[in-house]
């Protein structure tokens, strides 16, 4: 499903990201480890298409992403939970859900909308919230929603347990879990596999913009 292949990039004439290469079959989990600056963040925002590959492979699907327009990967199914999180704080959490589907012209929104609350029903008890009326946690939680609502075929998911305390992050595990149950395919990035180990089928480990370990 998702190709990555000797991909460099750099930022601001500084290069973080050193010929990384991996592959993520369809309906797999990867675990993506390394401490804070290794290049986490970076390798899925190039993913999106956020940050420009200097050189390498990126295809979805046999589709080629280096080439593909930012805005048209959510109609391609993947979906994006950045590690700030970025709700929205003066609109509500359900306009916070609705806005990639509204902002890619998905036609079925609603329809995405219930499989959001389906598959994390504790959002609709807070949807009519705004953004900024919701805690830390459950952030968490509608960023991963957003996200669910045009990945409905790749999700990279960064840090999603990182500030939580440990109930939500167990509720977390059990979200990712069982949407791995799914069959979505998924990259999940920590700094050490406390939460991922049990659930991911294969852990990629970057130090220093290096892929290190592959399994």
């Amino acid at each position: 499903m998702l190709k990555i292949e000797n991909v460099d990039v750099s930022i601001q004439a500084v290069q973080i990201l050193r010929s990384v290469s991996f592959e993520l079959p369809t309906g797999n989990m990867a675990g993506l480890i390394g401490r804070n600056g290794a290049g986490k963040t970076t390798l899925m925002k190039s993913i999106m298409g956020l940050l420009k590959v200097s050189s390498g492979i990126v295809k979805f699907d046999d589709s080629d992403l280096l080439a593909t327009p930012i805005h048209m990967r959510a109609r391609m199914g993947i979906g994006y939970m950045p590690e700030d999180r970025r709700l929205i704080p003066d609109l509500t959490v359900e306009e916070n859900l609705l806005l990639p589907a509204w902002a890619a012209k998905l036609p079925d929104a609603a329809a995405r909308l219930e499989k959001v609350y389906h598959l994390i029903p504790e959002i609709r008890g807070f949807a009519p919230r705004k953004g900024l009326q919701i805690s830390g946690g459950q952030q968490k939680l509608v960023a991963i929603g957003r996200a669910l609502m045009c990945g409905d075929k790749l999700l990279l998911l960064d840090e999603p347990f990182e500030g939580v305390a440990p109930a939500l992050a167990h509720r977390l595990v059990e979200v990712v879990g069982n949407l791995k149950k799914e069959g979505m395919s998924m990259i999940l990035s920590e700094s050490d596999l406390q939460h991922s180990e049990r659930m991911a089928d294969r852990v990629i480990v970057i130090d220093r913009g290096v892929v290190t370990t592959r399994s």
